[in-house]
């Protein structure tokens, strides 16, 4: 069922909502703006009924802060208000409402209204996350990645914790392509995909397509050997598929993964960061493919062959 927030300061005005819309919606109920701001930022929202006119903090004042906190600012809001002058109507929207309904109202255009916005959040959330998702794999995309990526690294900075990104590329696919063909080699970037991701379950891990044949993963909480150790297995269950290639490398399809495990301090440069995981990837290529190239947060050098 659905959730909706609702923050009101009258309680008749509460219950009124919750008789028209309980038996559609999970209804939860706040009565001060803190608690509203407070509780919009724990549940999992699809749209917020706002009262304009409340003592502690008026609604346009929650709303420019619902819009302005990353947990909360998709969420949909509708402003309920006796204010009727359309200055204030048009101030609500232009701080991202999606519509403005006029006390008192119709039990009826309330659902109907509330019906819609509704709809339209998951349609729009939906679509966002197509966007996010590459199409050949399934795994999320360089967009996705990138944002990804980013929170990551400030959270690790922000509680202390081991930070690993590496890169994947999987070993001479040129030649692959040019030897059975580009259907192939398009099944072969989906399988690995496929198999790659399947080894990255946490909440906190993404693993992504970055393009072409090249994947990239975060993940957060593991040493470098830890990271080290656990890239091995996964490169290992890339050969262990046993699709036949017949490369200088391998008579498998395989891939090369360069890595590094950090500690990030605030104020520090993930791009750095990413760049040492390429040069691992290129070291990985360079002493013969189908290997781990890791540098851990202690500056050492772990090599798998």
């Amino acid at each position: 069922m659905d959730k909706i927030l609702v923050i009101d300061d009258s309680a008749v005005q509460i219950d009124f909502l919750c008789s028209i819309l309980k038996n559609d919606y999970d209804i939860t109920a706040c009565q001060t703006a803190e608690e509203g701001l407070r509780t919009a930022k724990e549940g999992s929202f699809c749209l917020i009924l706002l009262d304009v006119i409340m003592p502690d903090m008026d609604g346009f004042t929650v709303l420019k802060e619902l819009k302005g906190t990353e947990l909360t600012k998709s969420i949909p809001v509708i402003l309920l208000t006796s204010l009727a002058d359309i200055q204030y109507e048009e101030r609500g929207l232009l701080l991202g409402a999606v519509d403005y309904v006029a006390k008192p109202f119709s039990p009826v255009i309330i659902k109907a209204r509330v019906n819609t916005h509704i709809q339209l959040y998951h349609y729009q959330s939906q679509f966002k996350e197509q966007a996010l998702v590459d199409e050949l794999t399934g795994v999320p995309n360089r967009r996705r990645y990138e944002d990804v990526s980013a929170a990551r690294w400030q959270e690790a900075a922000r509680f202390g914790l081991p930070f690993s990104v590496c890169m994947f590329d999987i070993d001479k696919f040129k030649l692959y392509n040019d030897t059975f063909g580009h259907p192939a080699g398009d099944q072969v970037i989906a399988t690995v995909a496929r198999t790659v991701s399947a080894h990255f379950q946490r909440v906190t891990d993404l693993f992504a397509r970055y393009g072409g044949e090249e994947f990239v993963a975060v993940f957060i909480g593991n040493s470098g050997q830890s990271a080290f150790s656990f890239l091995q297995a996964v490169r290992k269950s890339v050969e262990d598929l046993h699709i036949p290639h017949n490369s200088p490398v391998s008579k498998w399809v395989t891939i090369s993964v360069g890595g590094v495990s950090v500690i990030p301090k605030t104020g520090d440069n993930y791009e750095t960061c990413l760049k040492l995981a390429d040069t691992m990837l290129y070291d990985a290529k360079r002493f013969g493919r189908n290997q781990v190239v890791w540098f851990d947060e202690n500056k050492t050098h772990l090599r798998e062959k």
